[in-house]
């Protein structure tokens, strides 16, 4: 056996290939709502291989969660979410408060669900409602009346449970994503097909855009069958309706296309028969639609969100 060969073995030997998040959750004795959580928040790290492509756990980053136990049971009750009656209960509440605070915005739902009448089940985590209510800030929240205006916002029908759940959801999308393609799939993915088309007016964009987009997981609203009526609802709660949040996505699409393509453009079809110079340099050079009228919302809405909160 020669030298090459013994250090290809070895090589094999200590090689540590990643894993899926599925494996990785059963290593760590994790359900996968739970593991699905950690990593949102950021506390369990998952690498990426290709756009596209689903994101995979490094046997290093299993060794360092559970190296410590100390450490894994902090990642547990850390990652534990609640319904609403639950919550209230953590919060010395009633159920009717906890779920004005949440209409109002106030408490911002990490996941959601449809049981089995369709009905949306809002999930939140234990340790964020806890901190909401040891804050003296809140106390006012939690007892008595509560302000006027939130009174009349809540009795003329204002509900921001799914606007907070898609800002949160598209924050840990973001983060994730390095590539400037998928970031634009990311925006896209919260605005309906109309307004896709409005600003990307490139079919083979579009069509790249759609297949990097995210699609729900179980836990995260995973809607099932297509069409189906748990599929429209789901729908709806993943889809921008309120417009200050339509306008941010637009100019975010609109501003992220403007860098991906700078970077590389969207996939083509391969043409089958060679073409003249200058030909080819007119079919595969990308040209600027004439869109004024999103440009001039960019442009306009540049100043808005330098001013937005973070």
């Amino acid at each position: 056996m020669t030298g090459d060969t013994i250090m290809q073995q070895a090589g094999v030997t200590t090689a540590r290939p990643s894993v899926t998040p599925s494996w990785a959750a059963r290593e760590l004795g994790l359900k996968r709502g739970e593991f699905d959580v950690a990593v949102m928040l950021g506390r369990i790290r998952t690498v990426g291989e290709a756009p596209g492509e689903q994101r995979r756990v490094a046997r290093e980053e299993i060794d360092r969660v559970r190296g410590d136990k100390g450490c894994l049971d902090a990642l547990r009750a850390g990652v534990r979410v609640v319904g609403t009656t639950e919550g209230a209960e953590l919060m010395h509440i009633t159920t009717a408060r906890f779920t004005r605070l949440a209409r109002a915005g106030f408490l911002t739902p990490v996941k959601f669900y449809l049981n089995r009448y369709r009905t949306v089940v809002w999930l939140y985590l234990a340790e964020e409602l806890k901190h909401f209510a040891a804050s003296e800030l809140n106390a006012a929240l939690l007892k008595g009346r509560l302000p006027e205006t939130m009174r009349g916002r809540l009795e003329e029908g204002q509900d921001l449970r799914a606007r907070n759940w898609r800002g949160r959801h598209a924050g840990f999308l973001l983060r994730q994503s390095a590539d400037p393609w998928e970031r634009v799939a990311v925006m896209a993915s919260l605005l309906d097909p109309v307004q896709i088309a409005e600003i990307v007016r490139d079919p083979y964009e579009r069509a790249y855009i759609n297949r990097l987009k995210p699609a729900p997981r179980s836990g995260q609203g995973a809607p099932g069958a297509p069409e189906s009526p748990g599929a429209r609802i789901v729908e709806k709660l993943t889809t921008a309706d309120d417009p200050d949040e339509i306008r941010w996505l637009r100019s975010s699409l609109l501003i992220g296309l403007v860098q991906a393509r700078a970077q590389r453009p969207a996939p083509r079809p391969s043409r089958s028969a060679p073409r003249a110079d200058h030909e080819s340099s007119h079919v595969t050079e990308w040209t600027a639609p004439a869109d004024t009228a999103a440009v001039e919302e960019s442009r306009g809405l540049m100043k808005w969100l330098r001013r937005r909160k973070p």
